[in-house]
Formats: structure tokens, sequence, C-alpha cells
């Protein structure tokens, strides 16, 4: 199984669509196989939903995303799992090990409208202090 973590750095991204890159790991037989990072192909609604899913992407991982880009991403199947910090690494260890819960995602829809696209920043408090 394929998932995505979007990714800043070595940490999990506080904002899905806005990261630099995902990265991308196979987990086969309860293992991370197969690495990679791939930069986003930009946020604009729907688009990375679509290129994950032709990537073969079952699941995403994050740390806030809005509700809009959740549904795009239902309507392909891939489950979305919010609320997630920390290192790469270990996320991704957590995920193969089938012990990795998901929280709530802090972004919130802007206004009614837009979702939050349309914001540089979502609501949220930045807890830059979430990398110890």
């Amino acid at each position: 199984m394929k998932i995505a973590i979007s990714t800043d750095g070595v940490f999990v991204s506080e904002h899905f669509g806005r990261c630099p890159v995902y990265t991308i790991a196979e987990i086969i037989d309860g293992k991370v196989a197969n690495i990679e990072k791939v930069p986003n192909p930009g946020h604009s609604p729907g688009a990375i939903p679509e290129f994950l899913n032709k990537r073969g992407i079952k699941a995403i991982i994050c740390g806030g995303i809005g509700a809009r880009a959740i549904g795009f991403f239902s309507e392909y199947g891939i489950e979305v799992i919010a609320g997630i910090t920390g290192k790469i690494d270990n996320v991704l260890a957590e995920y193969a090990e089938g012990t990795l819960v998901g929280g709530v995602s802090p972004c919130t829809p802007g206004g009614g409208r837009g979702y939050g696209f349309d914001k540089d920043v979502c609501d949220h408090a930045h807890d830059h202090d979430h990398h110890n």
C-alpha cells in the first residue's frame, strides 16, 4: 500500500496543501519500503488529490487539511489521517506498525467560502515548537 505524507524538512507539514514536498512510501508486510520525495504540484482545488491518486496513493498523512480537500480525497477512496505532527521517519514507522492515531485537523473553513484555499495561512494557532 502506498501512502503520502505532507512534508516540511524532516517533519510532517502543518498545512497539507502548502507543503514543499510529499514523502511517498510503500508499506509492505508491515515494513516501510521505497521512500521517495515528490514536489508539491501546486495548491489548486482538486489538483493534489488527483496527482496523488495517479501515483496509487491509498492514504495521506498530514497536520492540517481543509474539509474541501478531504472531500476530494474521499472521492478517490483515499484515507485522510490528519492532526499528525512529528518526524517523518517516526510517523512512517508508527503507520507501518498500525499504531498511528490521527487527531482533528486544526484547519478551519475561511468564513464559509473557499474552505481555506484563498488564505495564506489557516486560522489555527501555529505551534512552531512541535518539532522538539
